[in-house]
């Protein structure tokens, strides 16, 4: 019933600056990328099955106080030269993203052919601070709301069996969004994304009441807009399991509980001459949490909130994933 749909990490990049050193990025993380991964419900990752226009809203809240180094521990401190930097960071994101989503009548060996895009509005606060008895201390407490990256996927296409989903898919993301190199508040990454995506959703039953998936992305990352950095690529899995119960006899109300969890690993390193090299490590992160939903059959509408978790998380941030997603079936 509900289409693949995506919030892209655009917050993710905020993250990324969240530790400035008077423009220098003493304690900064590598590139992030575009897709993040956790945001989809466990049943996004099939194309519907019935042609149609379709709409979902995702409501996202991602929180974090905890940064990993490339070991996975904990960074408290910061020593550069004879100097140390105190850190007590502290990142907050929240972002809205409409996607309209068209599903086609058309067959191609097969398959359904649809198509979506996502408009992300985006809002963050982000406080951090480095202190120290030298010159050099700064406070960072700044925020910013406005249009993220566009995400437009072009090529979408599933086979829908009997107890198979099985999707492909291409898209690409537009830096839409404000970025300003070294700032803080920037709304967008600074690059265009090519994104690679294949999904499974099983069935075991034919009434697809359960619903066991797995999904692989693959990110290729362009160079960013006024500096010679061109983020390392990115693979991301993302996996669940969705059980429909029925709430009244006619079967018309639904609850969905679920449980899904995530990987992301940077495939490749950061190039480009502008690249520290001090800081060119390749991250990883990983979640897993848990939905719970109401779908209502006759409406084709459904109402779906998300925890996640993030775990051995190394090179970079530490937190948690909030998410409430609408979708309206026409």
């Amino acid at each position: 019933m509900r289409g693949n749909w995506y919030l892209k990490s655009t917050l993710m990049g905020w993250l990324a600056a969240a530790m400035l050193l008077g423009g220098a990025a003493a304690s900064e993380p590598g590139e992030l990328g575009h897709y993040m991964p956790g945001v989809a419900s466990v049943r996004d990752f099939a194309v519907p099955a019935a042609p149609g226009f379709y709409y979902a809203q995702y409501n996202l809240y991602y929180n974090t106080d905890a940064y990993k180094d490339r070991n996975g521990n904990p960074v408290n401190s910061v020593t550069i030269g004879p100097v140390t930097f105190n850190i007590d960071a502290r990142v907050e994101a929240y972002a809205i993203q409409p996607t309209f989503i068209w599903v086609s009548p058309w067959k191609l060996l097969g398959a359904s052919y649809s198509a979506f895009i996502g408009v992300p509005i985006t809002s963050t606060s982000v406080q951090a601070a480095l202190s120290t008895e030298t010159r050099f201390g700064l406070r960072v407490d700044e925020g910013q709301r406005g249009l993220g990256d566009l995400y437009v996927r072009p090529l979408w296409f599933g086979w829908n069996l009997k107890n198979f989903g099985i999707s492909v898919g291409y898209g690409f993301y537009a830096p839409t969004g404000r970025h300003v190199d070294g700032e803080v508040d920037n709304t967008g990454l600074g690059f265009w994304t090519h994104e690679f995506q294949a999904g499974v959703t099983w069935y075991p039953w034919e009434s697809q009441a359960t619903a066991v998936m797995l999904a692989g992305t693959y990110e290729i990352h362009q160079q960013k807009d006024g500096v010679d950095i061109t983020p390392g690529n990115r693979f991301s899995l993302d996996y669940g399991i969705s059980q429909f119960i029925p709430t009244n006899e006619a079967g018309t109300l639904l609850l969905e509980l679920g449980v899904s969890g995530y990987s992301q690993w940077q495939v490749d390193s950061d190039s480009g001459a502008d690249v520290l090299a001090a800081l060119n490590v390749k991250d990883q992160i990983h979640g897993i949490g848990a939905q719970i939903g109401l779908a209502y059959v006759p409406w084709n509408a459904s109402i779906v909130f998300r925890f996640l978790t993030e775990y051995n998380a190394e090179a970079r941030f530490e937190g948690n994933l909030f998410t409430l997603t609408f979708s309206k079936g026409f």
